[in-house]
């Protein structure tokens, strides 16, 4: 596997500031915070990275808090959005082919008709081709909490549910961890931080999965 030496986390972070210093000029957009599952390792060891390719690293989970601003017009302050998704390869790998990968969305309960269709949107743009398939667009009761720095909870219904803290010392087994992968979306500042749950139990994807321990999610924060 190719692991991507050139990208550093203080890099990460250095090119994170600048960027969200860069979009808060723009106008109606969107902030607020972000949390990424995968079932692979995004930041180990290179015997780690490369025994995991095309074994797992097909799901994920990618979701958003929305603070305040707009999408398309429409007013989304303090709602949410999930994407369960299920790949055919590693997401991200340089040797493995991701897709087709279908997708469940998990829109805010409180949401309007039209700020239901305004997060479907924001959440398709922002993920793409992982986003191509979507099976199901379900709503559910949307909830994030920051417990601390890296430390995060979020639930989407009975059918999400994440849970991170930041990076521990007992969490580097090999000494010489780097960052493997980059988020799935582009941000305006990330952090690799450790997976005490990832956790997708709902249907449309033929599988259903529950994952802890591993330094496997992202947090961080957008400002499209």
């Amino acid at each position: 596997m190719k692991i991507l030496k050139s990208v550093t986390l203080a890099s990460v972070l250095v090119a994170g500031s600048v960027a969200l210093a860069n979009a808060a000029d723009v106008k109606n957009g969107l902030s607020g915070n972000y949390v990424e599952t995968r079932s692979a390792e995004v930041f180990a060891g290179p015997c780690m990275a490369n025994s995991e390719e095309n074994l797992v690293g097909d799901q994920a989970i990618l979701a958003w808090h929305i603070s305040q601003g707009s999408w398309e017009g429409v007013a989304l302050d303090g709602l949410g959005v999930a994407a369960a998704v299920k790949a055919s390869g590693t997401i991200g790998a340089p040797d493995s082919n991701p897709y087709p990968a279908k997708a469940v969305l998990l829109v805010d309960e409180r949401a309007t008709p039209a700020q239901r269709r305004a997060l479907e949107s924001m959440a398709r743009t922002k993920a793409g081709r992982l986003l191509e398939d979507v099976v199901a667009v379900q709503t559910a009761a949307i909830h994030f909490e920051e417990r601390a720095h890296g430390s995060v909870l979020f639930t989407a219904g009975d059918q999400v549910r994440v849970e991170t803290r930041t990076m521990q010392a007992g969490d580097h087994l090999c000494g010489n961890e780097d960052l493997c992968y980059l988020p799935l979306t582009k941000l305006a500042h990330s952090m690799p931080v450790f997976t005490l749950m990832e956790r997708f139990t709902g249907n449309g994807l033929g599988a259903t999965w529950s994952i802890s321990g591993k330094s496997s999610s992202f947090v961080g924060n957008f400002q499209y």
